[in-house]
């Protein structure tokens, strides 16, 4: 259920979607023409400044330009990412894994592509490949913390994340997910400390932010976990901190979090009203027998 509650990415969620090219049809070859390099470069900045519209003009133009090269395939597949078109992305990746010059980095997408797919075991394998290829690819430990996450495997979760927090210089995305990963585990100083760090990195992180309020509601800290400003969703605020409430066994407190959730609501909450009915239920069965 916890995991359920809240959505953690592998990658940046794109803006918007990314201008419509020639994603996914172009087949280029292996031999980098003189543009290439200057091509990769620009389209590799746009992609690390998230700004997901300018990748994909920079990739149609280079496309369009007659530079080839396998690497600008994976930098479709990772635009397809992006966008959340999957399948297509994985499709991307797939067609260049036998370039030598593309495969660490294909390997690397067609693993979070399987897993954001809900092919674990096959995303195991190729993360695991990726970083095998090439141990710098922060992305591809980011995700296989995820793999690991899912299976309870906590020893090489936190192995995973430490790879990827040292590769990444300490990604904001990185350390929400090692917090995660702790908060799972019921090691809430540590994951405060990851939210906390995450959110110095990059304020506006949202899963962040989330998982922080989450962390000190588990903690009993419920004012804390549902105070907010003006753009918050106080239903939900108080919502995912009754759902901590009822996960520490504090079903009054939960009771009355959820109904405060659907008072805010002002209209029927269908999550809250179902957790109110759990919390209920769990409560009754606590009491002792007559």
């Amino acid at each position: 259920m916890l995991l359920a509650l809240i959505a953690v990415l592998a990658l940046p969620a794109a803006a918007g979607p990314a201008q419509a090219g020639l994603f996914g049809h172009a087949k280029p070859k292996a031999a980098a023409s003189p543009d290439a390099d200057k091509a990769l470069a620009e389209i590799q900045r746009a992609l690390d400044e998230e700004r997901y519209l300018d990748a994909g003009r920079l990739l149609d133009q280079a496309l369009l330009a007659g530079v080839k090269d396998t690497r600008l395939t994976v930098m479709a597949g990772e635009i397809e990412l992006a966008r959340g078109r999957n399948a297509d992305a994985l499709a991307a990746f797939q067609e260049v894994l036998a370039s030598p010059a593309a495969r660490p980095r294909a390997l690397q997408g067609e693993g979070i592509a399987l897993s954001l797919l809900g092919r674990s075991d096959e995303a195991l394998a190729a993360l695991k490949d990726a970083v095998a290829a090439d141990p710098s690819q922060w992305r591809a430990w980011n995700a296989l913390g995820g793999e690991y996450d899912a299976r309870r495997d906590w020893t090489d979760a936190e192995a995973a994340y430490d790879h990827a927090i040292s590769d990444s210089e300490s990604a904001a995305i990185v350390l929400n997910n090692r917090g995660f990963s702790r908060l799972l585990q019921n090691r809430l100083p540590e994951a405060t400390d990851d939210f906390v760090a995450a959110l110095k990195k990059k304020p506006d992180l949202a899963a962040a932010r989330t998982n922080l309020r989450l962390a000190m509601a588990l903690k009993g800290e419920y004012e804390r976990a549902t105070q907010g400003g003006a753009s918050d969703d106080a239903a939900a605020l108080l919502n995912n901190a009754g759902f901590a409430a009822m996960m520490r066994g504090d079903y009054e407190k939960a009771e009355d979090l959820f109904n405060q959730a659907i008072a805010a609501k002002g209209q029927y909450y269908e999550r809250a009203s179902d957790n109110l009915a759990m919390a209920k239920s769990l409560a009754a069965r606590q009491k002792p027998a007559p």
